[in-house]
């Protein structure tokens, strides 16, 4: 899925490789980082040939079997090929100078390199006249004046004469458009409709809402905001809830009703159709000019659907970068493969397309939260997530979500209030806290109060609230502590060093990117930069990344998902939640041929 990349960094060292799909190898070739070499390419193409070529027969024969069980005498033929390369990259012949012959010059002839006099050179007259006709153009678009037939004559009859061909051609064109600016003119003057449109403006009446305004006025309120005389909020707890059918503590996966009638698959055939017109015979041969017939795939085969297939996965919010990246590896993948009769190259790219989507989308190390949380458990210490994101992705409502979820698995969760800064942060964290107490009261848990708020007020120090935060759930023997931190954008250094701060002090277990599934590009930037900040300005050798991703908004975007494709491709970490509503059960875990199927829905 990552074939578009054909060499990778690893501490030290740097690999080099090239896949042969057609005899499914991979040829690796890996040195000092710190070495430039410059021969690498040409070393690994001159091994894939000589090794292919003299083994070919034995992988036609045997099989994959073979390969396995046989031996490969090469290292002689290696040694050869690195020592050619190692000369021709010391070796480099001097630059020859051009003969006469091979210069511009020999191929201009004499005639066009006579000068009259009074004649300019036409490149300078095209130019000159180019701009002329953009001048004219735009005082023709402002002030449409009128011009006299006998003006025009004298001036044209004089010009075309010196003119060439296209530019007596874009003089007929402006003249054109000329005449049909003043005939739009003429038309645009219509008599006023008789029947003219009512002054003034009606209030709007929403269908769900109450249609009565003295219900919504509060102008001659008498509890002049006390919070004595003000009413008490009546709390609902299946709005807050959503399904009440659902089992307690689980967390479904992201579920994508797809619309899958039939499975044909579509061949993206080229712009230029046959016509219908020309009998049954050649849509018989468009129909069959797609397909493959036991041949090896070439990158011209492939072009046309790759291209159009960037362009879908763009359509999809895929970022533009990713998506040529994606592609490009598509083809490095297929190219050289041989193809089963009667299979259309769409459905072979398709197929192979979907495969590193779901490859990229399934973590190369899962994160378990709970086993993690039962493991710090055992070591008496509370299990400390990190939220970090841009403004406005929504930290504090998934975070009260993610919290909702870890106390019906039978945890309690501290909530560390570390965004300072945003006003009203803190009471939106109060309000949480006193709903998710009210739908998990102690009398429920034995007595234990199963969430918490941990507060200092606004203006202070991140980092040393969420320390205390800390400490004070490790007194109290909370199991989990959800830091809350302020958003910040991924462009602003003085905020981006405070965070980095915040996760070095602190050293949480997991640190989780919020982001919404609303960006495109924007989440690459977004994950970049905010994983750029965390390494420059840690304090520790080896400074701590972002460990996971939370995406925001999901119900939002109906199947443009490629936010998550973008997200994952650029980190190579895991989407460990998926926020889809406004309840605190909208929590999902990413299921991977969900999203796949989405993003490849036409």
């Amino acid at each position: 899925e990552r074939g578009g990349n054909n060499s990778f960094t690893h501490e030290a060292l740097t690999l080099k490789y090239k896949l042969d799909n057609q005899f499914e190898l991979v040829f690796v070739v890996g040195f000092q980082k710190i070495l430039t070499l410059t021969y690498v390419d040409k070393l690994i193409d001159d091994v894939h040939k000589e090794f292919r070529d003299k083994y070919r027969n034995e992988f036609q024969q045997k099989g994959t079997l073979g390969i396995l069980n046989g031996t490969f005498d090469f290292k002689d033929d290696f040694m050869r090929l690195l020592r050619d390369a190692e000369e021709s990259s010391k070796i480099r012949a001097p630059t020859v100078m051009k003969t006469f012959e091979q210069s511009l010059k020999s191929q201009k002839t004499v005639k066009c390199m006579i000068e009259t006099r009074g004649e300019k050179p036409k490149e300078k007259v095209k130019n000159k006249k180019n701009k002329g006709s953009k001048k004219e153009g735009t005082e023709a678009v402002a002030v449409p004046g009128k011009v006299s037939a006998g003006d025009k004559q004298p001036s044209a009859a004089g010009d075309r004469e010196e003119l060439t061909k296209d530019e007596i051609l874009q003089k007929n064109r402006e003249e054109f458009f000329r005449r049909h600016m003043k005939a739009g003119e003429k038309s645009s003057k219509s008599p006023k409709p008789e029947a003219q449109k009512e002054k003034g403006k009606k209030p709007r009446v929403w269908d769900l809402g109450n249609s009565n305004a003295k219900v919504l006025d509060y102008s001659n309120s008498a509890t002049n905001g006390s919070a004595e005389a003000c009413p008490v909020e009546e709390f609902d707890p299946d709005t807050a809830l959503g399904d009440r059918n659902r089992e307690p503590g689980r967390l479904y996966d992201l579920e994508y009703e797809s619309d899958d009638e039939a499975e044909e698959e579509k061949v993206i055939q080229n712009p230029s159709k046959p016509s219908t017109k020309k009998g049954g015979l050649g849509g018989m041969f468009g129909m069959l000019k797609g397909l493959v017939g036991s041949k090896s795939l070439t990158r011209e085969d492939m072009d046309p659907v790759l291209e159009k297939m960037k362009d879908h996965l763009i359509a999809k919010n895929v970022a533009a970068e990713i998506a040529v990246q994606l592609c490009e590896s598509v083809a490095k993948k297929l190219e050289g493969k041989v193809m089963g009769t009667f299979t259309t190259v769409t459905s072979t790219v398709k197929q192979a397309l979907q495969e590193a989507l779901v490859q990229i989308l399934q973590p190369q190390r899962r994160v378990d939260v709970l086993r993690d949380v039962m493991d710090a458990q055992r070591h008496r210490r509370p299990y400390v997530v990190t939220f970090c994101g841009v403004n406005g992705v929504g930290k504090s409502t998934n975070l009260a979500k993610i919290s909702f979820w870890l106390i019906e698995n039978g945890f309690s969760v501290l909530i560390a209030a570390c965004d300072t800064f945003r006003a009203g942060a803190v009471e939106q964290l109060r309000t949480h806290t006193r709903r998710l107490n009210a739908l998990h009261p102690p009398e429920n848990h034995g007595g234990r109060t199963m969430v918490q708020l941990y507060e200092k007020g606004y203006g202070k120090d991140a980092a040393g609230i969420a320390m205390e935060a800390i400490s004070y759930a490790r007194n109290q023997g909370f199991d989990v502590v959800l830091v809350d931190t302020a958003g910040r954008m991924q462009d602003n250094a003085p905020l981006m060093t405070a965070l980095a701060k915040l996760i070095a002090v602190n050293a949480p277990d997991l640190v989780l990117f919020v982001g919404e599934a609303l960006v495109g590009n924007e989440a690459v930037d977004q994950l970049v930069k905010f994983n750029k900040a965390l390494a420059d300005h840690s304090m520790a050798q080896t400074p701590r990344l972002i460990d996971g991703i939370v995406l925001t908004k999901f119900d939002t975007i109906d199947d443009k998902v490629g936010a998550a494709i973008s997200m994952t491709y650029i980190t190579s970490k895991p989407i460990v939640f998926v926020g889809t509503g406004q309840t605190y059960c909208d929590l999902r875990s990413l299921n991977a041929k969900a999203v796949v199927a989405a993003l490849m829905k036409a």
